[in-house]
């Protein structure tokens, strides 16, 4: 069965930009309009956050939205509520990104199921062992066609990231750094031998990177070692202030030279 992640690293191979941005915030009900404005304004693929209390990977930008979007009254049940017609227009990948704790609430392959009801492609759940993935999680997800994106970071061993290129299907998440979830100015020299390390192992997954990438340089330096850049603090940070999609996006593109 084909799927839009795979579809579209297939069809472009440099400079894809992916936003993440977590629903709910600012506002509880605009997450259909974020993402419609996102996919009339360029960006190749969309990463749906799924506000929960303990977000461990993210900094203090993306722990303070979903404090927020919790508040206003987001959950699973109502975001999928909130996606079941977005597909009668958009058409880039959507991948929901979340933590385990919510996801094994909801059930995980009801969550599956309502992935595919509503034409969510992946989903990225950081703190999903792998060999749990491999076990229990995987079977149920390829029953539904949905793909799982797993992490690596610096401190992942050869051996772990082959076998997660072997075990999985989409793309490969390359954190840029250990750290959490936040804008930095630029990738010093430990992260571009990270980079190269990576590169020189001739992976068969496609890879994108994120943490830390706001601005041009950093932009570029993604795009340069990867297939593309996946931006979610500073995106977070302007439709924040903005509280609009398109002035968020608007401002951002022109961070990043893209006009």
């Amino acid at each position: 069965m084909e799927n839009r992640i795979k579809t579209l690293f297939e069809t472009k191979k440099k400079d894809i930009l992916s936003i993440y941005f977590c629903a709910g915030y600012p506002e509880a009900g605009n997450t259909a309009d974020v993402i419609r404005t996102l996919e009339k304004n360029g960006v190749d693929m969309l990463e749906i956050g799924i506000p929960f209390s303990d977000p461990m990977a993210d900094g203090p930008v993306i722990q303070e939205a979903s404090t927020q979007a919790l508040r206003n009254g987001m959950s699973l049940r109502r975001l999928f509520a909130q996606l079941e017609n977005i597909r009668d227009d958009v058409k880039i990948p959507l991948l929901l990104m979340g933590y385990l704790n919510p996801v094994m609430q909801y059930g995980f392959e009801r969550f599956c199921r309502s992935c595919s009801d509503c034409g969510i492609d992946g989903c990225i759940i950081p703190d999903l062992p792998f060999d749990d993935y491999l076990n229990d999680f995987k079977p149920l997800a390829e029953k539904y066609n949905l793909k799982v994106i797993m992490l690596i970071t610096p401190e992942t061993s050869e051996e772990r990231i082959r076998l997660i290129d072997r075990h999985t299907d989409s793309f490969i998440y390359m954190v840029s750094s250990a750290s959490t979830t936040g804008a930095q100015q630029s990738f010093d020299e430990q992260k571009q031998a990270y980079f190269r390390r990576i590169n020189a192992m001739s992976l068969h997954n496609p890879r994108m990177v994120g943490f830390g990438i706001s601005n041009l340089k950093t932009f570029r330096a993604a795009c340069d070692n990867a297939s593309g850049a996946i931006i979610g603090s500073r995106f977070v940070t302007l439709i924040g202030e903005a509280r609009s999609p398109e002035t968020a996006i608007r401002q951002l593109r022109e961070a990043l030279g893209i006009f």
